[in-house]
């Protein structure tokens, strides 16, 4: 089926040399939040209990591990110089790179499945076991992600860069909608009661988000979800 969406032409973006300061440490949070996000019951407990000692040492163990990784250019985006320079040119697709984002798909892919299962559990049954969800669960859909990542499965992982003019919008898109469906789900979590009629509004809520930023993001309407047709030069973020 051809594509019908908004595009982008790569001989049309502006090329960059070079990754201003302001630019890579813009980026740098990101990856904070990414690897700070990988394991998923302790991450539960911050959000039930609030941020305890077990959370305030991963996020130092983080924050001096990205920085490292940072300062010596080895997160995206926080490179001195960008790294693809030229639409679907096959160019090794560096370890970093493909560890990274194989640990943004993770926290993309991962939270969202698992309330999505706790809200339909919750709503069919009226109980929630979301505690024991995310510490029977995230555990082997975590593996089940970095395994396909490992294998290069997954959208901006594979050992090449070739594809990365489509792939990016998958990526993006996936973020887009989670982030907002789960932004939707946790302002329904703090504002609603715990009754069965306020489950199914989350529920509902939360499925509504997913589709139709998932529908804006397919129709390229969002930030970086346009496919980049081949030209002459580009600059992947």
């Amino acid at each position: 089926m051809a594509y019908r969406g908004k595009v982008e032409f790569a001989r049309a973006r502006k090329m960059r040399q070079h990754n201003t300061r302001l630019y890579r440490l813009a980026h740098w949070p990101i990856w904070i939040w990414v690897f700070f996000l990988a394991p998923g019951p302790q991450v539960f407990s911050l959000f039930a209990h609030g941020f305890g000692r077990g959370n305030l040492i991963w996020l130092l163990l983080v924050l001096a591990a990205t920085a490292l990784a940072g300062w010596r250019g080895r997160l995206p985006g926080v490179e001195p110089c960008p790294y693809i320079l030229r639409f679907d040119e096959d160019k090794p697709n560096p370890l970093y790179r493909r560890v990274c984002y194989t640990f943004a798909w993770n926290a993309v892919l991962s939270f969202a499945l698992l309330n999505l299962s706790a809200l339909a559990i919750a709503a069919v049954t009226g109980v929630w076991y979301m505690q024991q969800i995310y510490r029977y669960a995230y555990p082997p859909l975590c593996a089940a992600i970095l395994l396909l990542g490992a294998l290069g499965v997954l959208p901006r992982v594979g050992p090449s860069t070739r594809g990365e003019g489509t792939e990016r919008r998958f990526f993006y898109g996936s973020v887009w909608a989670v982030s907002a469906a789960q932004t939707l789900l946790l302002l329904l979590w703090k504002t609603l009661p715990p009754t069965p009629a306020a489950t199914l509004l989350k529920l509902g809520g939360f499925v509504l988000a997913l589709v139709a930023m998932g529908l804006a993001a397919q129709h390229g309407l969002l930030l970086r979800t346009r496919p980049i047709v081949p030209g002459e030069s580009m600059v992947a973020d």
